[in-house]
């Protein structure tokens, strides 16, 4: 009897753990699973936070909820720790919008021990404007154009070889993005903020656990420099995929022959980061990095690079084995190369995988979530097998 009733409560902790999209997801349109799913023990606990008082009354910030996972059988000898981007939560780890096991899953087969976070001031990390100051969200329009369906816009040269979204192109009516976009959530709209909060708690994230793996996406890139500048003890590898950049300036996409536009003011004032960097020489302004942009791009499909001159060195990030990841057809295409070019000119070896050269094709920026992305993890997986010791 106590058996069976052990049986039981394990597949309920499995089928709770590999379908959190599913539930709502239209089984008529319902994708089968990918693989098997692996059996995990999960557990959950906060990290960072302290009290703070608004006028009479005392609240909680700084937390950050953590979700960890592990199969019984780690194999690997540093946990992978995942960090959503913008609008996002720790679910596009945890299972895609048509109803097939996330990245944490396929992490847990290969023998990893994984945690899943949402960032502070988020989800299941508590929401406080009146902490952390006004939100934002993403419109449908705004994740159509370039998250899901910018093959229906064209709005950057990389945007038809997009493929891989389920069901179609990733626009309004399409059940899938309908279960994306019902996952969005308001964020921080302060990026400085937002940078200084994530950073402090994912170092508190680490002190509680032990150096491990950082596998950031989107937004969340940013904190992987960061943190690992703080406290490069603690972070024995950083997968980047498709980070937060390009450096110093945003961009904006606009289609036709002159189909991007350069801000005209720093988005991230320290080149890959809001925050500062450890740099060689110091600089205690980030104007004194004085960024100058490429003549030429380095293809017509790619923006010209902004690089401080002269060259800084960033010393706390050298030795560190660093992957940035790209898909085909995402908007970062065109743009990841000058964050890679960044570290390398700063004396940090990196490695960018364009997920076409590794035979992973039509990808955009929400891989985790398409209907090839175990395969995209096993990019990952093998490049940490190889890299990571």
């Amino acid at each position: 009897m106590k058996l069976r009733s052990f049986i039981g409560a394990l597949a309920i902790t499995a089928m709770l753990f590999l379908l959190p999209y599913a539930m709502g997801a239209p089984r008529e349109a319902a994708a089968p699973a990918a693989g098997k799913p692996t059996p995990a023990v999960q557990t959950y606990f906060f990290v960072g936070g302290k009290y703070v008082n608004d006028g009479a009354r005392q609240f909680m910030a700084g937390q950050m909820y953590v979700q960890r996972f592990s199969s019984g059988k780690v194999t690997h000898r540093w946990p992978v720790v995942m960090v959503h981007g913008t609008a996002q939560t720790g679910n596009n780890f945890l299972g895609t919008p048509d109803g097939r096991q996330g990245w944490a899953n396929d992490f847990l087969a290969k023998g990893f021990e994984v945690y899943v976070v949402d960032q502070v001031g988020r989800a299941r990390s508590g929401a406080a404007p009146e902490t952390y100051g006004p939100y934002m969200r993403f419109s449908v329009r705004d994740l159509e154009e370039i998250f899901t369906g910018q093959e229906n816009f064209k709005l950057f040269p990389q945007a038809s070889l997009h493929t891989q979204w389920p069901g179609g192109p990733g626009v309004a009516g399409n059940p899938f993005f309908d279960q994306f976009y019902a996952s969005q959530v308001e964020s921080i709209a302060n990026g400085v903020k937002t940078e200084e909060l994530n950073d402090a708690a994912l170092i508190a994230l680490l002190e509680k656990i032990g150096p491990a793996i950082l596998l950031t996406h989107s937004q969340s890139g940013v904190f992987g420099w960061k943190v690992a500048d703080l406290r490069p003890e603690l972070v024995k590898g950083l997968v980047a995929v498709e980070p937060n950049g390009p450096p110093f300036y945003d961009l904006t996409f606009r289609g036709g022959a002159d189909w991007y536009v350069d801000s005209d003011k720093p988005a991230r004032a320290w080149g890959i980061t809001r925050v500062p960097l450890t740099f060689d020489p110091p600089a205690s302004e980030p104007t004194q990095l004085s960024p100058v942009r490429q003549a030429v791009p380095d293809n017509p499909n790619e923006v010209r690079c902004w690089l401080p001159n002269p060259a800084r060195q960033l010393p706390r990030l050298k030795g560190l084995p660093i992957a940035i990841v790209t898909g085909e057809a995402s908007f970062r295409a065109t743009y990841d190369h000058c964050t890679s070019k960044f570290l390398t000119q700063a004396g940090v070896k990196n490695t960018h995988i364009r997920l076409e050269n590794a035979n992973v094709h039509g990808n955009g920026h929400m891989m985790m979530l398409e209907k090839n992305s175990s395969q995209v993890a096993q990019v990952l997986i093998r490049w940490i097998d190889e890299n990571v010791k």
